[in-house]
């Protein structure tokens, strides 16, 4: 099993259970949908000044990881 990313981190008292960046409650799937929106990086860490340019390069590798999951509902419907 692959670790977590960088400061991503799951916690079931936090942002309700989804993953989401170690020291700010900004869950990973926002950025994630930022950058599939295609907003400008600079912008979204505008938008959240706690987090870092690895901060986004983590969450992308986060995704890549889930979509490497075996057997993930998420990939098996495709």
């Amino acid at each position: 099993m692959k670790t977590l990313p960088g400061r991503i981190t799951i916690d079931p008292t936090t942002c309700g259970g989804r993953p989401f960046f170690s020291g700010t409650r900004v869950p990973v799937y926002v950025v994630l949908e930022m950058l599939a929106n295609r907003e400008n990086p600079k912008e979204i860490l505008s938008e959240f000044p706690d987090l870092t340019p690895e901060d986004m390069k983590d969450a992308l590798t986060f995704a890549r990881n889930v979509a490497e999951i075996p057997g993930n509902p998420a990939v098996s419907a495709a």
